[in-house]
């Protein structure tokens, strides 16, 4: 391609709006452009990135048997409502009405469309199991869009679904994909870790998620120092903290006037924050949830909401729903009588003696409360693991980073079958319930993700297998005839063999071409310059400074090296 024909809108300046670097570069490389919060048009030199990723993605997914469809992203609300989610997704899906008066949605994922598929295709055994993939785009109505491509109003989604005979078929499915997964990120050069996850709106019994390290992930990843164990903190767990018992004392009110918080109560009591029990109230589609945790703990809420079951609406209490369930200010909660509609005590103020906690009563505390003798409620794992906690796999501690999310795989067994009637007949000639895995991609948020872990002060450093473009030509005086007409051999030659090349053909100083050159990315450079009177050329690389001087005769076999390299094909 030349560079003289291509609409490349780079920038020198960084965008003010744009926060995080791959926001920043893909704006100033020219690969997209905003339209509106959350939306994003796509120009050409994203448009080549975000097809490469596409295409590795559906070569590593044809190796396991998946097929590829193309699914509707107009839903009707029929199949919604007969999955029971129509209400469940709430206001991130976009909802519209045909003239008609008919309700519909743009499809924000798509279970139930594949899965009405399978049902009126697939009757017996003999025809399972069968694995479907689309790659398609996807609408959610994003509270906050930010970040560029990683949090959007509409992205590109590639979107599997496995459907098998059996628990057993499931295993092995979700193994494939998982497997399938690793070599996609691979071939991205991504640097990312498989953590445990909550399976949220999608469901099922279990879920992973493709995480890549990065300071500015929404998602905060726990991962152990001694063995592989990792997790989302939503759904990562620890060892209780070591309990020292003792001997139960008597219940003892006292008056604490303005103490209202940790800090004030570890002051006015002279103890340390873990003999708290903390008592904090929310809101659940309309009911009221009480969660004790130690005093220097937090609430996991998303563990909450799935010991509730689907919950649509999870929120903080409101002031005034806080003192109907107390009958006291806020600050002043305790589980010793509370009026909620749900109790959680998390396992830790369960197996501790002798807490304080709020009385619910403005300006009082009890010491000395046990769960057992004083209250009760639903014990279980409601709090968030915190750095340094023991790792429940191996005991080793327990540390946490910011992540991104790029894949995430479900398994979601008989979820959908069940609800929407997707059955076949098995060997017996009996009627079962199709079970089923789901497993996504995004993939502009893989392309942010790549250039989150390679860039550097001029721009993004592309991996070869998903560069736009694999090498440029850059004469450096266009005007010059033996600078032109050596840039031309070049480029033909290279196009021959199968590269994708640009020729930097612009009547710009040599300093701006390079300057394109090293934003957008290029992995090799060829630069026709002084030395073309001796027959060389000067080769360089995107990631590494040095530049070497190669013949003519050498680039064909210099290009072909770092193929090889790479591992990624010509042609």
């Amino acid at each position: 391609m030349r560079m003289s024909k291509m609409l490349m809108p780079t920038l020198k300046e960084v965008p003010a709006d744009a926060e995080i670097t791959s926001h920043q570069l893909m704006l100033r490389a020219g690969m997209i452009k905003k339209m509106s919060s959350g939306v994003y048009n796509q120009l050409p030199m994203g448009i080549r990135v975000f097809k490469k990723i596409e295409n590795i993605i559906r070569e590593e997914l044809e190796k396991k048997g998946c097929q590829e469809i193309l699914c509707s992203g107009l839903i009707p609300a029929e199949l919604w409502k007969e999955s029971g989610r129509w209400e469940v997704m709430g206001a991130e899906m976009f909802r519209l009405k045909d003239r008609n008066e008919r309700d519909y949605c743009l499809g924000p994922t798509h279970e139930e469309v594949f899965t009405d598929i399978i049902r009126q295709e697939i009757t017996s055994y003999k025809q399972l199991p069968l694995n479907l993939y689309q790659i398609q785009i996807k609408y959610r109505d994003e509270r906050r869009p930010r970040f560029g491509v990683m949090r959007t109003k509409t992205f590109t989604m590639k979107d599997a679904y496995s459907f098998d005979v059996d628990e057993a078929g499931l295993d092995k499915s979700y193994q494939d994909m998982y497997d399938a997964y690793t070599n996609i990120f691979a071939r991205c050069k991504l640097d990312n870790s498989p953590v445990q996850a909550d399976s949220g709106a999608i469901g099922g019994s279990t879920s992973a998620e493709f995480m890549v390290k990065s300071e500015v992930g929404e998602d905060e990843v726990v991962f152990c120092s001694g063995c592989d164990y990792a997790a989302n903190i939503e759904k990562a767990q620890s060892v209780n903290h070591e309990i020292v018992k003792e001997e139960m004392k008597e219940l003892k009110e006292v008056h604490t006037p303005g103490v209202s918080t940790i800090n004030a109560l570890e002051e006015f009591f002279k103890i340390e924050s873990g003999k708290f029990a903390k008592t904090l109230i929310y809101e659940a589609d309309g009911k009221t949830v009480a969660v004790v945790v130690r005093g220097d703990r937090e609430v996991n809420e998303t563990k909450v909401a799935n010991a509730i079951g689907e919950v649509i609406e999870f929120e903080l209490a409101r002031e005034e729903v806080v003192k109907a369930v107390t009958g006291a200010e806020v600050g002043f909660a305790g589980p010793i009588g509370i009026k909620a509609d749900y109790l959680f005590i998390d396992q830790e103020i369960a197996e501790k003696n002798n807490l304080v906690v709020g009385a619910n009563k403005t300006e009082y505390h009890i010491e000395n409360a046990n769960y057992g003798r004083d209250f009760e409620g639903v014990v279980g794992d409601f709090r968030n693991v915190a750095q340094g906690d023991k790792c429940t796999k191996c005991g080793s501690s327990l540390e946490i980073a910011r992540g991104v999310e790029v894949g995430h795989i479900f398994k979601l067994g008989t979820k959908y079958s069940e609800t929407m009637n997707a059955n076949y007949i098995d060997k017996d000639g009996k009627s079962k319930p199709i079970v089923m895995g789901c497993y996504g991609i995004g993939v502009e948020r893989t392309a942010a993700a790549v250039i989150e872990q390679h860039y550097d002060e001029n721009g993004i450093m592309w991996p070869l297998s998903i560069a736009p473009y694999q090498v440029v030509v850059v004469p450096v005086n266009i005007k010059k005839e033996e600078h032109k007409e050596a840039a031309e051999k070049i480029y033909a030659q290279l196009q021959e063999m199968g590269v994708e090349v640009l020729l930097d053909d612009r009547d710009e100083r040599a300093g701006v071409k390079f300057k394109d050159s090293d934003l957008i990315g290029i992995p090799m450079r060829i630069t026709v310059g002084k030395d073309i009177v001796d027959g060389n050329v000067e080769f360089k690389l995107r990631d590494c400074q040095d530049k070497e001087v190669i013949s003519l005769e050498e680039v064909k076999s210099r290009v072909e090296a770092e193929f090889v390299k790479n591992e990624v094909k010509l042609g």
